[in-house]
């Protein structure tokens, strides 16, 4: 059992279409939120998400006392992170940027603040080496996007991060409803990411290669084994697929054939045409609607599944 006192002050650097939805989750759990950016209009840009997502965090279900009155803005750094007991940072992908940021944050916030990072690919023992007094504070807290809605959350130390660290990082998510998984090994673009990547892969060669469109490779992932992955993951649907004899019959079983299968996959080039190729073909599936409508079709079900996965928890 933990004897830390419960973070209830968050700082959010960086307010894009991550730190957004971070800011709107935070907030709908109760928490105070300062958060920061220095882009043009980021205040009034934020304050619209929030407002815009609500009605879904709603729905999701708020704690006591949450309210988007408890967000407050500040373009100030310093002013930002004064009273943070963890800060959620979302700068850009650039090893420079953090670094310096990571020294910046480090001089200002006392020791036992935890600084996280959103990054989805830089290695923290490299960002951390910015934090020359306090390195040990430093994590990757990687959500999935949109954070408010999808419940993942990728932990993974760097060199210096102490396991007091990750403990506490592990506490506050799950605090918050997330789904937390550990990553003992730092990876390039972590974890979910590299298995989004594999999968990519095979979608682009087999619409490149004309096997079929990128409406109908669509279908047979979200209506085949997409639709069984929003339910059980890979492992645990194996040992389903070994049937009676589990996960044990099920390797004597298609060992061979899968090993086989994989060797037919394909390494596409993403080459200017095979680009275009792509494009097409999504558009040809869009057809008419934009990017408003599709988001809003995303949501909606995963809120439906995100309902129903609590209602059989």
């Amino acid at each position: 059992m933990s004897h830390t006192k419960p973070i209830s002050q968050v700082a959010v650097i960086g307010t894009g279409v991550i730190g957004a939805s971070w800011a709107a989750l935070f907030l709908a759990k109760g928490l105070d939120v300062v958060a920061t950016d220095v882009a043009p209009n980021a205040e009034a840009s934020l304050r619209e998400f929030v407002l815009a997502a609500w009605p879904a965090l709603e729905r999701l279900g708020l704690a006591p006392g949450a309210s988007p009155l408890r967000l407050v803005f500040t373009p100030d750094l310093a002013e930002a992170v004064k009273d943070a007991e963890l800060v959620q940072e979302n700068g850009p992908e650039r090893l420079d940027f953090k670094q310096k940021l990571y020294g910046q944050l480090d001089s200002l916030l006392p020791p036992n603040a935890i600084i996280a990072s959103s990054s989805s690919g830089l290695p923290l023992s490299q960002i951390q080496l910015g934090a020359t007094s306090h390195p040990e504070r430093c994590v990757i807290g990687h959500p999935f996007n949109p954070p408010h809605l999808m419940p993942l959350v990728e932990i993974v130390g760097g060199a210096k991060t102490s396991e007091e660290t990750i403990r506490r990082a592990d506490e506050f998510y799950t605090s918050i409803g997330k789904k937390t998984v550990r990553i003992n090994k730092e990876m390039p673009g972590h974890v979910a990411n590299r298995l989004q990547a594999a999968l990519a892969r095979e979608v682009y060669y087999l619409v490149a290669e004309d096997v079929l469109s990128a409406a109908d490779v669509d279908t047979a992932l979200t209506y085949g084994p997409g639709l069984r992955w929003g339910i059980m993951g890979n492992m645990m649907l194996n040992h389903l697929g070994g049937g009676p004899g589990g996960i044990e019959h099920f390797f004597k079983q298609f060992t061979g054939p899968m090993t086989a299968s994989w060797k037919s996959l394909g390494s596409p080039e993403l080459t200017p045409d095979v680009q275009k190729k792509l494009i097409d073909s999504v558009h040809a599936e869009v057809g008419s609607r934009n990017i408003e409508e599709l988001e809003a079709e995303r949501d909606e079900l995963l809120l439906g599944l995100l309902e129903l996965r609590a209602n059989v928890a």
